[in-house]
């Protein structure tokens, strides 16, 4: 287990041994899987990056975009930009998900206890998802009573089983450009494999672990490298289009409010053709 001191000193480091660690890292997991690696690429900052480490050392990488259908038009422009990439698809639109799993709002581990106590057979796990430490938030139980279904499955159906299936039909495993300064699930999973995660139940590499946001706007601009021109008009994250994870947080204009500016059309195909007006404002997340 790595402590929080070490990370914090990690994360302090000046870029440019930054690089050089994120450098170890990457030809560590090249020569162990024998060279049978990718590229997770989602067409964002971060992951843009990343492409341009591992392939300052090792040009002939695949990088993997998952076409969810979730993405902004200029991300998938952006991405057809680039040489070797392998586009893969979930077997389920984002529509078949909400039907049949329902809508991903508050957070991850929100939806996922409100899914649980609304319909679980499990009377101890009904009282312990109403109350307690593990229990759905007091700001969220109303949500217990919606009038549509929630559920954290989303991620998991459009993403990572796209992934999973490419892995096992190919036998690479990945290299992500996620860092631990994002979330307290990506600290905790580095504290406990670090960058390289060989013994975790999906094997993967994150070399950018320590690295903080600061840290790729400069390897961008010292690099001269090119992003995705959803960038310039506002959106500092680019990843699917229609979540609502984490929207509550955010300050006005939040991504809804702001998709209704730059992009009027996934915001009408949004609201209208996917529910989730009603969705977000019985949640109470403003959309214009």
């Amino acid at each position: 287990m790595i402590p929080s001191w070490a990370l914090e000193q990690k994360q302090s480091l000046p870029l440019e041994q930054k690089i050089q660690l994120a450098e170890l890292r990457i030809r560590q997991w090249y020569e162990h899987w024998h060279g049978q690696v990718y590229i997770s690429f989602s067409g964002g900052r971060d992951s843009t990056v990343l492409v341009h480490l591992v392939r300052s050392i090792y040009k002939n990488i695949p990088a993997v975009f998952c076409d969810t259908g979730l993405e902004f038009p200029e991300i998938r422009a952006f991405v057809k930009s680039f040489d070797n990439v392998v586009w893969i698809r979930p077997a389920m639109t984002f529509r078949a998900v909400i039907e049949k799993y329902g809508y991903p709002v508050v957070s991850k581990e929100q939806a996922q206890r409100i899914s649980e106590a609304r319909h679980t057979k499990s009377d101890k796990l009904r009282a312990k998802r109403l109350s307690g430490p593990h229990g759905v938030s007091k700001k969220w139980q109303h949500l217990l009573t919606a009038p549509f279904e929630i559920s954290d499955r989303c991620c998991h159906v459009m993403k990572k089983r796209p992934f999973a299936k490419y892995e096992k039909e190919t036998g690479r495993v990945g290299y992500l450009g996620t860092m631990a300064a994002e979330s307290k699930f990506r600290k905790q999973s580095y504290m406990r494999y670090g960058c390289n995660a060989f013994e975790s139940k999906r094997p993967s590499s994150k070399p950018m672990s320590v690295w903080i946001q600061s840290d790729v706007e400069e390897y961008i601009q010292r690099n001269n490298l090119e992003v995705c021109s959803v960038y310039e008009k506002g959106w500092k994250q680019t990843g699917c289009v229609f979540c609502a994870f984490g929207a509550h947080m955010e300050d006005s204009p939040n991504r809804f409010q702001r998709m209704k500016i730059t992009h009027p059309k996934l915001w009408n195909f949004c609201m209208d053709k996917l529910g989730m007006r009603e969705v977000l404002e019985y949640t109470g997340i403003p959309i214009e």
